[in-house]
């Protein structure tokens, strides 16, 4: 099997064949059900979290202080992430996704203090010990999400794990809406919004101790999962340097980072021109879309539509490269609109809320569709989950950072139009790099075929 780069060293870990015959297969144990088990934890804990800054950065009346919380939660959830091939590599992929979810609840808490008393000092505690916990999270959960699953499964196992996060944005939006839908006013949530977010994402901490280790997991291919433990700190360090200088690394980061920047801005524009109840109706219907992005990726790539995988891949490129175009384009045309009009956006007035909320939906349709592309050429470089989390813990490091940098540009605040624009000129600066990155993952099929 081909290896994902050409000098890793003796460490490298791959997936090797072996006649399973020695252990009976459970389902516990194989791979469909530890991406329901990242799932559910991505459910719990992201998914709310992403439920909350759907009603328009995290629901409040001010949107500059939960813009620098969130850039504070970022920055430190930049160091984590780098960090996770470390922690994993000491307690194990089931603790680390375990630890990673604590922080979450402490977030909704402190929009929760904030929105019924004005504390203002809990929103940025709740906020670092998120980051802190979340890169943690981050990196672990994209390694199991990508190494784990057999190679002809890795995308619709994509799209399952996707789901159950925007899931989580889904019954978030659902509660909020029932608890807003009279509110046809600008402002903040109601308090016990925030109540039912606290409930749910306590959840994570016991979800994520039902996930088997790497070497427990049975894969219905008969291929075995190693990624062993006490690997020595600088040997880890070596093989993170060595990756992060490789070529696909390398081809990825403009993508990663355009994924990371983007984020921080359909919140503050939705928070920014609409009322509570339309931001509780967008809290919902992104998520659905969301949802249906990453299937419509997970699907192309995935499902033998045609036998050429090669094709599958470079269909879904192009599809997502128009779509993401037009998108960012209509979008900086809207928000030059708004600019100048300054309209309270209510669903009871369709000549501003039908572009508007229409433009906010093509966002959330175009981003779940770069998210599952992006993880499914991660998920092609390598076949371990040992080496899936250097790669994951690289990638989403480099997200991270573009998400801290793209909320703390917002909680200056800076006029949403230039922050359109730059979306849309790191989307075209992206483009050919993330083309490139498609034809490597195009030259591994061509060699397995040939190989094969």
């Amino acid at each position: 099997m081909e290896k994902a780069e050409p000098t890793f060293g003796t460490e490298e870990l791959r997936a090797e064949p072996h006649t399973p015959t020695v252990t009976r297969r459970t389902f516990f144990r194989g791979t469909l059900f530890q991406i329901l088990v990242v799932g559910s934890c991505a459910f719990t804990a992201p998914g709310i979290w992403l439920a909350m800054n759907g009603l328009g950065v995290g629901g409040t009346e001010d949107p500059k202080l939960v813009n620098a919380a969130n850039a504070l939660l970022y920055a430190f959830m930049t160091v984590t992430c780098f960090a996770g091939p470390w922690l994993t590599n000491l307690i194990g992929f089931r603790w680390t996704l375990a630890i990673g979810s604590l922080g979450y609840p402490l977030y909704a808490a402190g929009l929760y203090v904030n929105n019924r008393f004005g504390t203002i000092w809990f929103v940025y505690f709740g906020a670092v010990a998120c980051g802190i916990s979340a890169g943690f999270f981050w990196s672990v959960e994209g390694a199991i999400a990508t190494g784990y699953p057999e190679q002809h499964k890795r995308g619709r196992y994509l799209a399952t794990w996707f789901t159950f996060r925007d899931a989580g944005s889904l019954v978030g939006g659902a509660v909020s809406l029932a608890l807003n839908h009279k509110s046809g006013r600008e402002g903040k949530v109601g308090y016990s919004t925030y109540q039912a977010f606290i409930a749910i994402q306590c959840l994570g901490f016991f979800f994520a101790l039902l996930l088997s280790n790497p070497e427990q997991v049975q894969r219905d291919d008969g291929t075995r999962i190693e990624a062993p433990r006490g690997v020595d700190w600088r040997v880890q360090a070596k093989e993170v340097w060595h990756l992060a200088r490789s070529k696909s690394i390398l081809l990825l980061a403009p993508l990663f980072w355009y994924f990371g920047w983007i984020q921080a801005y359909p919140g503050t524009y939705f928070e920014t021109y609409f009322t509570v109840r339309s931001r509780a109706l967008g809290s919902l219907m992104s998520a659905i879309v969301m949802v249906l992005g990453t299937w419509i990726g997970g699907t192309l790539v995935d499902l033998p539509w045609t036998n050429s995988r090669k094709t599958r891949a470079l269909v879904a490129y192009i599809l997502i490269a128009l779509l993401n175009s037009a998108t960012w384009i209509w979008s900086v045309i809207i928000q030059n609109d708004f600019r100048h009009t300054k309209p309270v956006v209510d669903w009871s007035d369709q000549s501003t809320f039908g572009p508007g909320f229409g433009v906010y939906m093509f966002q959330n349709l175009s981003l779940g569709m770069v998210e599952n592309y992006i993880y499914w050429c991660i998920s092609n470089l390598s076949d371990s989950p040992g080496q899936q989390i250097r790669y994951s813990s690289l990638l989403r490091g480099i997200e991270t950072a573009a998400v801290a940098v793209g909320f703390g540009v917002q909680a200056v605040p800076t006029a949403l139009v230039a922050t359109a624009s730059i979306n849309l000129a790191l989307w075209f600066t992206a483009l050919p790099f993330s083309y490139y990155a498609t034809l490597q993952v195009v030259r591994k099929f061509d060699k397995i075929k040939a190989e094969g």
